[in-house]
């Protein structure tokens, strides 16, 4: 028999994976800076909230679908419904990362709300924090 010989467990990988950077612009040279783990990271989490799901093509659940909440009151509800989906976006496109605390609080405009999102880097254990204000229906 030939072929290669396959061991048990997974491969380790050498380089973090790191996605296509979000606004590729090249610089004076024709280069294009690619990011750094952990900017890649932020990004693609960037890229996730601002998806709504059905926006991608080839991917139609990609996406936290957080501008449907435009149309909805300021309520607990609202805010959990919008937790629920984040984690759920999270869990599904960002293997990346482990999801330490995620809130989603009310704004001092009664027009938005906080998404605030504390996690670590799973290859590295470095702690990302981003925030994120995301606008609702009216009080």
């Amino acid at each position: 028999m030939t072929g290669p010989v396959l061991t048990g467990g997974r491969a380790r990988l050498a380089v973090p994976p790191i996605g296509w950077p979000l606004m590729p612009v090249p610089d004076a040279d024709g280069a294009l800076a690619w990011p750094d783990f952990a900017a890649s990271v932020r990004q693609m989490i960037e890229v996730i909230l601002r998806t709504a799901p059905g926006e991608q093509l080839m991917r139609p659940g990609f996406g936290a679908g957080l501008e449907a909440l435009v149309n909805k009151p300021n309520t607990l509800t609202t805010r959990a419904e919008a937790q629920d989906s984040i984690l759920a976006a999270l869990r599904t496109y960002e293997p990346r990362v482990i999801v330490d605390r995620l809130d989603v609080d009310p704004g001092q405009d009664p027009r938005e709300v906080i998404v605030t999102l504390a996690c670590r880097l799973s290859l590295t254990g470095d702690v990302l924090q981003i925030q994120a204000a995301v606008p609702v229906g009216s009080a």
